[in-house]
């Protein structure tokens, strides 16, 4: 029995040691995280193709529907070019293809704003490395690039239709218009996060703390790094675990308000901490170019962890 308890032990030692290993330099989504962001843009592309599709169904299908009044015209010879020309025969959009019209429109928006915000919610959860400034253009406005394509060739023919009367015409080109402008709207991402951002956060983290490790509870936009604070005090349960797991779960910066979070715990709090709240601010707020300061600590002893600077290139 005893050598049976001796081999648990040995075959459980390297897992629990493996929890307490400090996560590599440079945030990374967690595997949970990375399949959900993969789940989502699956679905986006799926919708947006489905729009798209739309899309030509009424260009090519839809916007040439047409019926013809006074079919007992006659056939005339034009003498300028001497050809035949029907005279008395008037072509017009019919009401039906007006109507399944306006319906697609709004179908193709309803696909693209919600592709566009699952597609937000994956780049939240896997977001893309400022540094690669085309990348991280084009996945942040993705969205509102799909829903360009998805309306604009559409939009144009519509008020280039000759078979449609004015009504129709002024009718689906403001809808078309306007639906076009709000999935746009909301096709763009005015914040997005980065790489850089989360990478900042964590690393304000594991120097304040020692560690990767911070707190939230549902329905909060932020993750805090004391579980004893007011902020999060609000009866829901306390969940504690790195900062990418805060990232999954929808929190997806640090809170500013670290230092008082930090005395409200007895935890050291560095002396410069106004100044690494302002760097963390600017980051948060888009711009990575911010150095990040390093805790300057009134006693050396209270460094939760020493950070050796790296090597100059």
């Amino acid at each position: 029995m005893a050598d049976s308890d001796n081999k648990n032990a040995d075959v459980e030692r390297p897992a629990a040691s493996s929890t307490n290993t400090e996560p590599p330099a440079g945030w990374v989504p967690t595997p949970e995280a990375k399949a959900k962001a993969t789940r989502f843009r699956w679905i986006a592309a799926v919708l947006w193709a489905i729009a798209i599709i739309g899309e030509a169904v009424g260009i090519f299908w839809l916007l040439r529907q047409r019926v013809y009044v006074g079919e007992d015209g006659q056939l005339l010879r034009n003498p300028d070019t001497g050809l035949l020309e029907e005279h008395g025969v008037t072509a017009t959009f019919p009401q039906w293809a007006f109507i399944a019209l306006l319906v697609l429109l709004v179908v193709i928006a309803a696909l693209s704003i919600t592709g566009s915000v699952l597609w937000k919610k994956a780049n939240r959860l896997d977001p893309a490395r400022k540094s690669d400034k085309t990348r991280f253009f084009v996945q942040n406005q993705l969205g509102a690039i799909i829903a360009i394509v998805a309306f604009l060739p559409l939009v144009i023919l519509i008020f280039l239709n000759k078979d449609m009367d004015k009504g129709q015409k002024t009718t689906a080109g403001i809808v078309g218009v306007a639906l076009a402008a709000l999935a746009v709207v909301l096709g763009v991402d005015f914040a997005p996060p980065s790489v850089e951002q989360y990478t900042a956060d964590q690393s304000a983290v594991i120097q304040l703390l020692g560690k990767d490790e911070v707190v939230w509870v549902e329905g909060g936009k932020v993750y805090h790094v004391c579980d004893e604070v007011s902020a999060i005090q609000t009866g829901s349960e306390i969940i504690t675990g790195t900062t990418a797991q805060a990232v999954e779960a929808g929190k997806n910066r640090l809170t500013l308000q670290f230092a008082s979070e930090l005395r409200a715990c007895d935890l050291p709090v560095p002396e410069n901490d106004e100044e690494i709240t302002e760097a963390l601010r600017a980051i948060q707020a888009g711009q990575v170019d911010t150095v990040l300061p390093a805790p300057e600590w009134a006693d050396s002893t209270e460094a939760p962890i020493v950070v050796d600077e790296a090597p100059a290139e």
